[in-house]
């Protein structure tokens, strides 16, 4: 199973053009939002580029791909554009190896709130704007950055999962940045 990650879009067109192009380009099964779809938030910056209602145009087109998850900064009329679900704070999906994804935004389940998950399973979620892939504590822990907000000295990224290992790549270039193995 491929999977692509993105998280805290936060209503940038051309973050989500850019980071589509690299999901068709993936051939990922499946397209995981971490939160912050549509809303850029009270404590960033409106993108240059804001434009939430085309943003929600362009990832409706993807909606069979879809597992999403709810952000601190979606809200219930951000899913009123999404025509796939949105609003649970957190879902889980099986691998093969019967270990669990257990996917978030970040802002209530994260590394240091753990939700209740065995050792050896995955925390996805994004929030912190900051890409990880390692093992802390037992658990493999995996944030694919922001397309939109990068924090730190770590440029816009995205992430794939693919054969038991978690990559982190440029936005604009698709360089891998990090990575680790599950």
């Amino acid at each position: 199973m491929k999977l692509f990650f993105i998280s805290d879009l936060h209503g940038c067109l051309e973050a989500t053009k850019t980071a589509l192009k690299h999901f068709e380009c993936s051939e990922a099964e499946h397209l995981i939002l971490l939160g912050d779809v549509l809303n850029h938030g009270p404590r960033n910056p409106v993108p240059a580029d804001y434009d939430p209602a085309a943003v929600a145009q362009l990832l409706n087109q993807y909606k069979v791909h879809i597992i999403a998850v709810r952000g601190n900064c979606d809200s219930e009329v951000d899913q009123m554009l999404l025509e796939f679900p949105m609003m649970s704070d957190y879902t889980i999906v099986l691998l093969n190896s019967g270990k669990k994804l257990f996917l978030t935004h970040g802002h209530i389940y994260n590394q240091q709130h753990l939700p209740l998950i065995n050792a050896g399973d995955v925390l996805c979620h994004g929030h912190t704007h900051i890409p990880q892939a390692d093992w802390v504590g037992g658990h493999f822990i995996f944030n694919p950055g922001s397309t939109t907000f990068p924090r730190g000295q770590i440029e816009a990224s995205y992430g794939i999962y693919e054969k038991g290992v978690f990559r982190v790549l440029k936005l604009n270039g698709g360089e891998e940045i990090l990575s680790g193995k599950y």
